[in-house]
Formats: C-alpha cells, structure tokens, sequence
C-alpha cells in the first residue's frame, strides 16, 4: 500500500511539472489517504504482535 501511495505522489509530480493542477491536486490526495490508511495498519500489525507475544 506505501508502494501505490509512492506511485499517486510521483505521478501528481509529474502533473504538476507539466501544469495539470486538478490531476496533480487528486493524485496528491489519493496519495495522503493512502499513507494514512498504510501507517494506521501498520500500527494496528505492531500493537497486535506486541500482544500476541506477551
């Protein structure tokens, strides 16, 4: 999920660089919810394990 995250931000990037700004502007959010879903599950997949070994 960081991967298709990484892709929405170089490719809002490229839009920017050649003027596409309402491309640009939704590639850039698709990407802040995709980070965000992606750091919410890894903390999730953390606190799991930790309670699972303990």
């Amino acid at each position: 999920m960081l991967h298709y995250a990484i892709v929405c931000l170089v490719i809002a990037l490229i839009a920017a660089v050649f003027g596409f700004g309402g491309i640009a502007a939704s590639a850039v959010g698709i990407a802040k919810i995709l980070f965000y879903v992606f750091v919410i599950m890894a903390v999730i997949t953390f606190v799991l394990s930790l309670l699972k070994k303990g």
